[in-house]
């Protein structure tokens, strides 16, 4: 049986998760409606893994015997103006989700839950991907976006973009 601290901040984990898919398909709606469907695919893409990952933490908590709690999720709250707005809130969110995750460890570590630590480590190495990637668009951006083939070939890049669900064993 996990402590009850740390399956509260897990259940809140779902949430937060699924608030991020939120967040990202309105992300990916706000690219689509300005004609970028490579940065729209990607987070597209990233919506995708969101709700994945709200699924490894629901499926973390059954497979412990324990209560999942299922919460309203907010509507994303973000004013989407233009294209360097949205990757910025993409990185600052990532920062925020990175927070989250080391406060579960954190509870975790105080009732020394390696089960969960455990479980937790690949949600950091994650975090830390998620943040470099999030900080290497916006340096893209600076760097090509303003010159239209450059945003061109940035927007062809992120199209390229596939999905390939996580392969975290529980």
């Amino acid at each position: 049986m996990l402590d009850s601290k740390v399956v509260e901040l897990l259940n809140d984990q779902i949430n937060k998760e699924m608030y991020s898919a939120y967040l990202y398909l309105d992300f990916s709606n706000y690219f689509s409606q300005v004609g970028l469907d490579g940065f729209a695919n990607w987070y597209m893409i990233q919506a995708q893994e969101e709700r994945d990952h709200a699924m490894l933490f629901y499926q973390y908590l059954q497979n412990n015997s324990e209560k999942v709690t299922l919460k309203a999720i907010a509507q994303p709250d973000v004013a989407l103006t233009d294209t360097m707005t949205v990757l910025k809130a993409g990185l600052k969110h990532e920062m925020y989700v990175t927070d989250l995750i080391n406060t579960i460890y954190s509870a975790a570590y105080d009732v020394k839950d390696f089960r969960t630590m455990q479980f937790l480590d690949w949600f950091i190495k994650e975090q830390g991907e998620e943040e470099t990637n999030a900080n290497d668009m916006i340096t893209k951006m600076e760097l090509f976006g303003s010159d239209a083939k450059g945003l061109y070939m940035l927007n062809s890049e992120l199209g390229a973009r596939v999905y390939a669900a996580p392969s975290l064993v529980l």
